[in-house]
């Protein structure tokens, strides 16, 4: 073999030109794979369409990803409106969306239907949870069953059987236990003489059966003046079950189940700084790890004090204690960002769906977001 024809001066520009090309491509892939959040699907009003609001996502056996919302369809876009839930899919990863709407669940309620939850079972079928809205004294939480991945649903069943009222459960809010147990929270709010209360009664409801039959906690005790609402769960390393609550006073407020959410500990604050908004946390697969996202407002910024601004994304190492990697991912200090649902499409990506309106031009619940977040941008200091 010629030895000069191989080291020759031409083959060697080739060479350190695939090398370079190589270490440019591999230097491209990470900071893709680490760039920060980008908007990839906004949903905004229109006149047959005042409100597009929280929703859930879900992955479907054949790969695609379903989102899951609430679609206004007349009035101004208040809670009360009429509303039927619709979808969008995406084929690439979360990447990019479907543009039409497709109807999952026309309005069978006297007002609406809203607020929605996705959860695969682990019996391998999707349940649909949803709230039921008939009057601001009948509001219940409803669920359905997917057997043909979404392609069509159950009967509704009653999730609360053994109360009537108003009961509040928000989107991305629903959980089952490693031994199997489904369970979600809700806030009670009475309507009196004086009307509609605002400081909720709080309850977990669990069901052993997939979904078939309910059974109501005792109710989350608190004797402060501390309103509390939209409570949602998660399950901890040691078995109990931590309440985060959306309150007033400035902080979230937290409580503890040790029976798998029969009874529940005195609310007490967490370390959570926020207005009277809710948040959501999940778990990070393949990891220890939460991560959350809310509205990381102390009210120091007079400006913005009591507002649902900024969006925030942090990370807890020692389940809810202590966070950290505190980063925004939206800012505009007239945004109205809330109702959030949270999902890993892989273990480094996740999707983020949230209502993303604007308080000056009056769109604050009308507008929802979906935006892809990368756990790198998350956790790299």
């Amino acid at each position: 073999m010629n030895m000069k024809l191989l080291f020759s001066p031409k083959l060697f520009w080739v060479f350190l030109l695939l090398a370079s090309s190589c270490k440019s491509n591999k230097a491209s892939n990470k900071l893709t794979d680490s760039k920060g959040p980008e908007t990839v699907l906004s949903l905004k009003p229109s006149s047959d369409n005042p409100r597009n609001s929280e929703g859930d996502f879900i992955r479907l056996k054949n790969g695609n990803l379903l989102f899951v919302y609430t679609h206004y369809t007349q009035g101004t876009g208040s809670d009360h409106d009429p509303a039927h839930l619709a979808s969008r899919y995406s084929v690439d990863n979360g990447r990019t969306w479907s543009m039409q709407d497709k109807v999952v669940l026309p309005n069978e309620g006297g007002m609406n239907v809203m607020s929605v939850s996705l959860l695969r079972l682990q019996n391998g079928a999707i349940a649909l949870f949803y709230l039921r809205k008939n009057s601001t004294e009948d509001c219940i939480p409803m669920m359905r069953i997917s057997t043909d991945e979404a392609k069509s649903w159950s009967s509704p069943i009653p999730c609360i059987t053994d109360k009537s009222g108003y009961f509040v459960l928000n989107n991305d809010r629903v959980i089952q236990l490693q031994d199997g147990r489904l369970m979600f929270a809700v806030a009670e709010h009475p309507t009196t003489e004086e009307g509609f209360r605002a400081k909720g009664n709080l309850f977990s409801y669990y069901s052993d059966d997939d979904g078939t039959t309910w059974t109501s906690s005792q109710m989350v005790p608190n004797t402060s003046e501390t309103i509390t609402q939209e409570p949602g769960l998660i399950e901890m390393s040691d078995g109990r079950i931590m309440m985060y609550i959306r309150a007033s006073g400035g902080v979230q407020q937290l409580s503890f189940s040790t029976d798998r959410g029969a009874t529940w500990s005195p609310i007490e604050p967490s370390s959570i700084y926020s207005p009277l908004s809710p948040a959501t946390i999940e778990k990070i697969p393949g990891t220890k790890d939460w991560v959350m996202v809310w509205n990381n407002n102390d009210g120091s910024d007079v400006t913005i004090k009591g507002k649902r601004t900024p969006l925030t994304v942090a990370i807890s190492k020692d389940e809810g204690k202590t966070w950290s990697n505190i980063k925004n991912i939206a800012t505009d200090p007239d945004g109205w960002y809330c109702y959030t649902a949270l999902y890993f499409t892989d273990p480094q990506n996740l999707i983020l769906g949230h209502c993303a309106g604007n308080r000056v031009q009056g769109t604050g619940l009308e507008v929802t977001n979906i935006t892809t977040l990368n756990r790198d941008w998350i956790t790299n200091h």
